[in-house]
This record gives structure tokens, C-alpha cells and sequence, in this order.
């Protein structure tokens, strides 16, 4: 019985019993002890269930904070440690566990004066939920899924004087994906404004952060996306979390490196990718899918830098409407312009009975084999190793074609400017959504 004695009362010895010595100072006065455990992997790191918080000690209980997060306040019975999570059982609300205690056990206080990197534990390859009937309703009461990817947490002691920056490597050093505090966010508070789907659906983009404090980035496993002529999302929707495709290639399991930059110094970890235990697969087949999405990326890549381009030269000749000496000119530049990219009334080819393969077509097909070969963990099939070959083929002739077109580009710069007129740049894009073959 507490006997009307609410104080918190904890007492540690070190010589079997023989001296105790109270260690319960800085622990609200008004909150008796209900259970106090100590970590099975590291000494000296203590968890104190009261009768109204949790608290945790790194120093063997000499300081305590407050573990409370998003806990409620109540009598918090009991603790227990299993693996890498920490179990409480509280009075009236449940039990509540904390996910992956690994980064407690890696910082040694609270007050910290160096910038921390803590050790990410093993991620799996999970993909993301593609369930493509009627999303579930954001307010539905359900509890959230971990997030998909790698967890790395990093604490800074200050502001960041200069840009944070985040990589990832791959076991030979190549770089796998990058994050820096000050990348462009994409899509843009414009394009997100514009955008249809409700922004609750959506995965938000954000930055890394900078300010002092502990801080969590995922990274989504995946590598840089490639350069596509248009973004969007899937009817598979998750609140909060509804990607914009097409993503990257998904890396393969096995050993990474983690680095985080800090104010010119730098902090590695290493990151375990573990396979999906639900799909056996033989050996090889993941890299081999990746070699072959990372070979379409390339390609996606490429043709929409190609057919961005050429819209383009194709907006801006329309815009500058030359007269004179050089509108010959630029009308022959803008019709073998228009026939590689395509237009309404060149999508057939009536000499030789069949369609006439564009840059436009050409990009489109190769969206769909990238689509199609990261669909799901399987190695890729003979009839994808096939159509990618074939396709990269016929990209290979567009593109000579299309360089020959960009060799006679100087020329028809000449003739415009000679008329004052202006000139094609090669720097500028037009919109993403923008469909040549569907102007007038």
C-alpha cells in the first residue's frame, strides 16, 4: 500500500544489494514508481513506468526524460523490452508499444553537443499497398502501417549553418540516391495547387530538415525517378502516402551506407536491405529485374529529354511566327520537327501501310515496359528482355534522326537572328502535360 505517499521511489545497487542509493531525483514528485526495467542489449539505459508518464534514463538513472510522446496520461502499470520494442501496459488505455528502440540505445543523453547519425536498423524490400478499389476513407479509425522504407534518424545539436545533405551508397560506393535541406520540392506548391486529387491523399514533399532537434527521413528504397514527359497517381490511393509515379528503380537487397553532412562533417551508418519474406524468389531474379528497370529508366529518361525538347523548339517557332527571308526555313525545320514527334495527320503512313514510329510513340511504349517490368518482385520475363531490346532499337533511330535535325539547328538560328526575329533555345521546356498531337 502507498499509504498516501505519491512520491516516486527508485533505488539501485551495484554490489548485490549490499548499498542502494536513490536514484529517482528529477522524476515528478507527485507520480509513484509502478515498474522500472533496464535494457537487455545496453547497460545503463532504464525505463520508468509511472503512474502518469514513462520516462527514460541513459545514464543509469543519475537523469531521466520524458518518454511520453504521444502517449496518454495515465497509470502506466508495467514495462517490458522484446527484441528491438518496448512494451507498456497501461491502466484503462490499452497496451503501446515503441517501435525500434535501437536509437535510444545509441544516444548517450539528452544534451548532446555533436551531431548524431543513428544506426538504422535492418528495412525490408515491402512494396507499398496497389490495392485498387475504393481507397479507404482518411478518417476511418485504423491504426497506420510503419513506413515503407528505410527509417533514418538523425539528431543536430544547433541550426545547420549550411545545406544538410543525406545519401545513400550502395556496398561498392555508388551512389544509390541523394537528399539535400535545399532541394526544389517537387511537385511545386503551383503544381499542387492545381492538382485535383484532394492533397490529404497525397505524399507531400518536404525537405530535409535542418533545425536543431531529433529528425526522421525515409528514404522509399527506391533510386532517382527518371525524367518522364508527365507525372501522376495512382488509383491505388493511401492517405497521406499516395506516391508520384513513375518512382525510381527499387534497389535490391544487401549492404548500404548511410551519410549525413552536417556543416562540412560527415556521419556514415550502415543500412541492412533485407528481401520480402513472403516472395521466394531464385536467385538473381531481383537483380536481374533491376538491371533491366534501371536500363528502361535510362531510356525514359533520354526519350522524354528528346520529345520535351522537341515540343519545345516546336512552342517556340509557333510563338516567334518568323516572316520574311527565314520563314521558309523555319517552316521546313518545324515539319521535320512535327513528323518525329507526331502529329494528327502524320500518324499514318500511307506508302508503306503501316504507323510511322515517332519520338512521342517511342517514349510512350517505353513508359509502359518500365511500368510493366516494376510491376511486382519476379524476374523479367523473355517477351520484356525482348520488346525492351526492340525498343531501344528503334529509340536509337529516332534519336539519329533526331540529332541531325539539332546539327541543322545553328543554321536556322542564324536566318532568325539575321531577320531580328530571335532564336530556338535548347534550355527551355514546355509544360509536362503538354500533347503535341492534340494541337490544332
Amino acid at each position: 500500500m502507498r499509504i498516501d505517499d505519491l512520491h516516486p521511489y527508485i533505488f539501485r545497487t551495484h554490489d548485490g544489494g549490499k548499498t542502494w542509493q536513490a536514484i529517482h531525483d528529477g522524476l515528478p514528485l507527485n507520480a509513484p514508481v509502478n515498474a522500472v526495467r533496464e535494457d537487455s542489449e545496453r547497460k545503463g539505459l532504464l525505463f520508468a513506468a509511472t503512474e502518469n508518464s514513462v520516462w527514460v534514463s541513459y545514464d543509469d538513472g543519475d537523469h531521466w526524460d520524458s518518454l511520453q510522446l504521444n502517449l496518454p496520461h495515465t497509470s502506466m502499470r508495467d514495462l517490458w523490452i522484446h527484441d528491438d520494442d518496448l512494451i507498456l501496459a497501461t491502466h484503462g488505455r490499452s497496451i503501446w508499444i515503441l517501435d525500434d528502440i535501437s536509437r535510444l540505445r545509441q544516444l548517450k543523453n539528452s544534451n548532446m553537443r555533436d551531431a548524431v547519425l543513428v544506426y538504422p536498423a535492418p528495412a525490408y524490400r515491402l512494396r507499398r499497398s496497389t490495392w485498387t478499389d475504393t481507397p479507404v476513407p482518411p478518417d476511418e479509425p485504423v491504426a497506420l502501417n510503419p513506413p515503407a522504407g528505410a527509417i533514418i534518424d538523425y539528431f543536430l545539436p544547433r541550426d545547420a549553418k549550411r545545406p544538410v545533405m543525406l545519401e545513400v551508397f550502395g556496398s561498392n560506393r555508388r551512389l544509390v540516391r541523394r537528399f539535400r535541406s535545399d532541394d526544389r520540392l517537387e511537385p511545386s506548391a503551383e503544381e499542387l495547387a492545381r492538382e485535383l486529387i484532394p492533397q490529404y491523399w497525397l505524399a507531400l514533399p518536404r525537405a530535409l530538415p535542418t533545425r536543431s532537434g531529433m529528425h526522421r527521413w525515409i528514404w522509399d528504397l527506391h533510386y532517382s525517378a527518371p525524367l518522364t514527359t508527365a507525372r501522376g497517381y495512382p488509383i491505388s490511393a493511401v492517405p497521406h502516402a499516395t506516391p508520384q509515379e513513375p518512382e525510381g528503380p527499387l534497389a535490391v537487397p544487401g549492404s548500404y551506407i548511410v551519410r549525413l553532412t552536417v556543416d562540412g562533417k560527415r556521419l556514415e551508418a550502415a543500412l541492412t536491405l533485407k528481401p520480402d519474406p513472403r516472395v521466394p524468389l531464385p536467385a538473381g531474379a531481383l537483380q536481374d529485374q533491376f538491371r533491366l528497370a534501371t536500363k528502361l529508366a535510362d531510356l525514359l529518361s533520354a526519350s522524354s529529354r528528346a520529345v520535351l525538347r522537341a515540343k519545345s523548339e516546336h512552342e517556340q517557332l509557333k510563338a516567334l511566327a518568323p516572316t520574311g527571308a527565314a520563314a521558309e526555313a523555319a517552316q521546313r525545320y518545324d515539319a521535320r520537327l512535327s513528323a518525329l514527334l507526331g502529329s494528327p495527320d502524320q500518324n499514318e503512313d500511307k506508302d508503306e501501310g503501316m504507323t510511322k514510329l515517332t519520338l512521342t510513340d517511342a517514349n510512350s511504349h517505353i513508359n509502359t515496359l518500365y511500368t510493366d517490368v516494376n510491376r511486382a518482385d519476379a524476374a523479367p520475363t523473355a517477351a520484356q528482355l525482348n520488346a525492351t531490346e526492340a525498343a531501344q532499337e528503334a529509340f536509337s533511330g529516332l534519336m539519329r534522326t533526331w540529332q541531325q535535325l539539332q546539327a541543322d539547328l545553328p543554321s536556322l538560328n542564324g536566318r532568325l537572328r539575321a531577320g531580328k526575329i530571335g532564336q530556338i533555345r535548347t534550355d527551355l521546356s514546355p509544360p509536362k502535360d503538354l500533347n503535341v498531337a492534340d494541337e490544332d
